[in-house]
C-alpha cells in the first residue's frame, strides 16, 4: 500500500504511520478499492486486516465535514473485476 500511495522511504509501516499518512499527508481525494479482501484477511490474518479497516473507517468519519471532493473514500471488495 505505500508503494501505490507513494510513502517514499521514510514510511515508518505501522499503523500509526499509517494513519499519519492517510490523515495529513496524501493529496485529497483518496478512494481506496481494495479488490480481493479475503486473499488480503488470509494472508494478514483477522487482526491486522481488521485494524486497517478501522483506520480507514476513521479517516472516512473523520473526513465527513469536509466537501466531498476533499474526502478519504474507500471500499472493500471480496473480489475485483473479473479478467479474461
Amino acid at each position: 500500500m505505500s508503494n501505490m500511495l507513494g510513502f517514499g522511504p521514510y514510511y515508518g509501516n505501522n499503523f500509526d504511520a499509517l494513519w499519519d499518512r492517510l490523515s495529513r499527508d496524501v493529496e485529497r481525494p483518496v478512494h481506496i478499492r481494495w479488490e480481493h479482501a479475503s486473499c488480503s484477511r488470509s494472508a494478514l490474518g483477522e487482526e491486522l486486516f481488521n485494524k486497517i479497516v478501522s483506520i480507514f473507517n476513521d479517516l472516512t468519519i473523520e473526513d465527513r465535514s469536509l466537501d466531498p471532493s476533499e474526502r478519504f473514500t474507500f471500499e472493500v471488495l471480496e473480489r475485483g473485476p473479473l479478467t479474461h
